[in-house]
């Protein structure tokens, strides 16, 4: 081993006693803050982040491409392409579906895409940023997901693609959108970001659509940090998405390295001389979306620790729902889709219409005890300001999404829940409904 191997072990051993010296905040009921979501890392963590940083490596590199390789190995498709958020993952995932390398099944300024308004903006964005009419389909309630029986029934002539999302981690009715997709020759993407683990008939999300993305913000399931993800098994859509990605460039050739395809400076691109340097010929109207490497350390140690956080999300879930099944008059609980085991991101809890209490009432109650809600992000998005004079479609009426928006919220299960906490969060959501 050399001299400079030899310090960088023992700064990564010094990284690890750093960590394990930290204090260790005392959960004092009422008093200590109960977040619905947060990090949950070792001392692993910020051992891989210092080794990326020793590299100096400032952008994508060895951690991202070994993420890369574990994620997709993990969810059983061919390609997972990086990108510095979910929401860009999306953008990057609409965006690929307007590409001229798709030919007949390209879309175009003014198709459609079926989705819903009861949901996270950055699933609906991109529709509306490509130029596409976003078809607004109510939700079930309890699943929280798109009616998809309703989904033939909304279909025109310019309909072209399916995006959805698994609200909260609970998957979609996969099987019926992925037969209509066939059936009409659609596309089919999946916003798994709020879903990963979660399980369709023994398989996990993100695999079944033509594409799929992730989200790896704080919040997650797992987190780099910033960080996001665009899965496919589709050989075609991963060169367009990696151009998108990467400036919008023809090459895809890795960072630092150069004419991986033998032909840099032997073809004819457009009206460019030929022999143009392959390196800087531009087939899409691209972004650069790139992920850093240290982004990436920070995510291929949360990867070892994926299937825990799975396992207690679940375990977390099931308490809660043990405990408040006792409430029916009050409250309807979240149901999983049929053949589906979710990984769920959040416990979301209705207040029915004729409940002694409001929405607000609760979420005070819980808010001044010290423990966090959250609405499922933006309600009926179709009521938001952002969305005032967007041009789209809405199939019938949305009444669900209406009730979502005026009486649900949720709250956190995420894997840094103790027993003394979810214990106190129990106890504070019973001790209002006995005494309303």
């Amino acid at each position: 081993m050399d001299k400079q191997a030899r310090i960088r072990k023992k700064i990564l051993k010094q990284v690890e006693n750093y960590y394990r010296v930290q204090k260790k905040n005392k959960f004092i009921p009422g008093t200590t803050y109960i977040p619905y979501a947060g990090r949950v890392y070792d001392e692993n963590e910020l051992s891989f982040l210092v080794d990326a940083s020793l590299d100096f490596w400032l952008t994508s590199g060895r951690y991202a491409a070994e993420f890369e390789k574990k994620l997709a190995s993990f969810l059983n498709v061919k390609s997972c392409l990086l990108t510095n958020s979910g929401s860009s993952a999306n953008l990057l995932a609409v965006t690929a579906l307007t590409s001229s390398l798709l030919k007949s099944r390209q879309l175009k300024p003014g198709d459609e895409v079926i989705t819903t308004a009861c949901g996270f903006p950055t699933t609906l964005n991109p529709i509306l940023q490509n130029n596409l009419r976003p078809v607004f389909i109510d939700v079930q309630v309890g699943t929280y997901n798109i009616r998809a029986e309703l989904i033939e029934k909304a279909l025109t002539k310019k309909t072209k693609a399916i995006i959805v999302a698994h609200t909260l981690g609970n998957p979609v009715n996969i099987e019926l959108i992925l037969k209509l997709a066939r059936k009409y020759n659609l596309w089919f993407i999946e916003d798994n970001c709020d879903a990963l683990g979660s399980k369709y008939k023994g398989k996990y999300t993100g695999s079944f659509g033509d594409l799929a993305t992730g989200s790896f913000y704080p919040p997650h399931h797992i987190t780099m940090g910033e960080g996001g993800a665009v899965l496919t098994s589709n050989p075609l859509l991963r060169r367009i998405v990696t151009s998108l990605r990467d400036w919008g460039r023809d090459c895809y050739c890795d960072s630092g390295k150069d004419d991986t395809c033998r032909k840099r400076f032997s073809q004819q691109f457009g009206d460019l001389p030929y022999g143009y340097d392959h390196k800087y010929v531009y087939s899409h109207l691209g972004y650069n979306l790139k992920v850093t490497d240290m982004q990436a350390a920070v995510g291929v140690a949360q990867l070892a620790k994926l299937p825990g956080f799975i396992k207690a999300r679940r375990r977390n879930f099931l308490f809660l729902k043990k405990h408040l099944q006792a409430y029916p008059e009050h409250l309807i609980l979240p149901q999983p889709q049929a053949q589906a085991d979710p990984s769920w991101f959040g416990f979301p809890i209705m207040v029915r219409q004729d409940a002694p209490f409001s929405r607000n009432n609760l979420v005070n109650y819980l808010e001044q005890n010290k423990i966090a809600t959250r609405m499922l992000f933006g309600g009926n998005l179709t009521k938001q300001p952002a969305y005032k004079d967007a041009r789209y479609r809405i199939y019938r009426s949305l009444p669900n999404t209406d009730l979502v928006m005026n009486n649900l919220f949720w709250i956190g299960i995420y894997p840094g829940l103790d027993q003394a906490r979810l214990r106190y969060v129990k106890n504070t959501l019973i001790n209002f409904l006995k005494n309303i």
